[in-house]
């Protein structure tokens, strides 16, 4: 995986009811965050009650962790969602992360080939994210991964409430 030599990675779903997946998937929200890519302060003790809570109840997130010789070295968070002008289910990628300490071992596309992969298995109709203009790094990878700009394109807009 590295220069030098391969190492093992294996991934894992969230199980947001162990304390120990609870805290690894604050760690990796917090430190996106606060990333330059972030640009935000950390979740206060509340948001992150908050957080948990609301996406173990959620019917339709699904998080997995990228773990990289047994150390949590990543995150990804996405979510279900349908198409109707394809009548069909798609996922939707909301965050994607990996420990900075780790960065440039490929583990951000390991991780998001295996979401490609599980919807393809699940015969969803695609899969989507969104990336900042200024995220060349990201941007990079998506395209190495096939993904393009939406035809036609599209403007992601947002009412704060």
């Amino acid at each position: 995986m590295n220069n030098s030599t391969a190492q093992r990675v294996t991934f894992q779903t969230c199980d947001f009811s162990l304390e120990n997946h609870q805290q690894a998937f604050i760690h990796f929200i917090n430190a996106y965050m606060q990333d330059p890519m972030g640009n935000a302060r950390p979740l206060d003790d509340g948001q992150k009650q908050q957080m948990v809570s609301d996406l173990a109840n959620h019917p339709s997130v699904l998080a997995i962790f990228i773990l990289c010789e047994e150390v949590y070295a990543g995150l990804a968070v996405a979510f279900t969602n349908y198409s109707t002008f394809k009548a069909a289910h798609y996922l939707n990628v909301h965050d994607l992360i990996v420990d900075p300490k780790l960065r440039n071992k490929k583990l951000g596309r390991l991780l998001l080939n295996y979401l490609i992969d599980l919807a393809k298995n699940r015969s969803y109709c695609k899969v989507n994210l969104e990336v900042r203009t200024d995220n060349h790094i990201a941007q990079s990878l998506y395209r190495s991964l096939n993904f393009t700009e939406c035809q036609p394109p599209m403007l992601f807009w947002e009412k704060l409430l």
